[in-house]
């Protein structure tokens, strides 16, 4: 029987998401049920992100809120989700599917995004995820998405591979 809430930081964060770098979105996670996550992200004034959106007016994209909601999906099931944790091998939660997405206000650099998110599972591997986003209370957006967990390995063997070209 799981023990809830789950306090993920961002060492155990980082162990449930390949992301690394200014993609690693999470870097905290509460895991109140198997099926309810809630976390926090914040995107300085500085971050590359930022600079070229929009210069003058910089906003956070809304592309990147729908990307944080996949990890906080990924990573809340994977670590609350006795389903998920049953999963043997090297899985990696992966976006599948933006279901509904609206945006109410924008986010700016250096507000502190809060995720509560809950799913619904589809199937062993899949789920689809609910979330509402805030900033200071007031919501920001509202984003449905599909996240299936698949093999690593299946994800590598599918990409193409490069050949490094000669100079023209």
């Amino acid at each position: 029987m799981d023990a809830y809430p789950i306090e993920l930081d961002a060492t155990g964060v980082y162990a449930l998401l390949p992301h690394r770098g200014e993609m690693q979105l999470v870097h905290a996670l509460t895991v109140l049920d198997h099926d309810h996550f809630q976390a926090r992200a914040c995107w300085p004034a500085d971050s590359a992100v930022l600079r070229g959106h929009f210069p003058g007016l910089p906003l956070v994209p809304g592309v990147m809120l729908v990307e944080l909601v996949a990890q906080v999906a990924g990573a809340g099931m994977r670590a609350g989700s006795p389903v998920a944790r049953r999963l043997e091998g090297d899985y990696v939660g992966l976006l599948a599917g933006i279901r509904k997405c609206s945006f109410k206000r924008p986010v700016l650099p250096g507000e502190v995004v809060e995720v509560d998110l809950r799913t619904r599972p589809m199937s062993e591997t899949a789920a689809v995820a609910s979330a509402q986003l805030t900033v200071a209370g007031v919501e920001a957006a509202q984003v449905e998405i599909l996240v299936i967990n698949t093999p690593r390995q299946t994800l590598e063997h599918s990409l193409p591979t490069t050949q490094a070209s000669a100079p023209v």
